[in-house]
């Protein structure tokens, strides 16, 4: 079974230059997957920016969605996986299944965040390496004011919460200085 660490932070918390300094240390091979999309010219910035900071010998795939079960369908031959990040992907599953932002698709989104958390713990399950997952952590901010604002809240704090269950290791990020929370492989679903 695959070992987890789950990265947790508040936005420029300092999460992604961390966990990328860690897989590098390591000096292992590693499998970067970028979950963000060149959505505007400024997110196309963010990502060019986490590309010019990762090492030239790591593998990198693209997967906006659907991370387990292709990292299940077509394993990578490394030793480290670090996926940037659960905040996106959520967000990306979340606007997938909601075409209308005033009224969201609450069940769709739920069934489909489920589904890719489920996944993605299946296939940490049943790989050898070691993986990195990064998250934001915003429950601790304003309650947003629209509807898919609040379900996105939900289902990512869901998800960070299943994650960390299942995680051997979870450090919370706070300006830029990793703090160790716990250890925790539980099989218990949360609320």
């Amino acid at each position: 079974m695959g070992k987890l660490t789950f990265i947790i932070g508040g936005a420029r918390s300092g999460k992604s230059s961390y966990t990328e300094r860690i897989a590098a240390g390591l000096g292992q091979r590693v499998l970067y997957v970028a979950t963000a999309q060149p959505s505007d010219e400024e997110m196309a910035a963010r990502i060019r920016s986490h590309q010019a900071r990762r090492p030239a010998g790591w593998q990198t795939r693209e997967l906006s969605a659907g991370v387990g079960r292709q990292l299940m369908a077509d394993p990578p031959d490394v030793d480290i996986i670090l996926i940037d990040c659960l905040t996106v992907l959520v967000s990306n599953l979340v606007l997938q299944a909601s075409s209308n932002l005033d009224e969201p698709d609450v069940p769709a989104a739920t069934v489909s965040v489920q589904a890719e958390v489920s996944n993605l713990v299946e296939a940490i399950r049943a790989s050898e390496a070691h993986w990195f997952v990064i998250s934001n952590e915003v429950g601790q901010g304003l309650v947003p004011p629209y509807p898919v604002g609040r379900l996105y809240r939900d289902l990512l704090g869901w998800a960070n919460q299943r994650l960390a269950q299942e995680a051997d290791e979870v450090i919370w990020m706070v300006a830029g200085i990793p703090v160790p929370i716990g250890q925790y492989r539980r099989s218990e679903n949360s609320e």
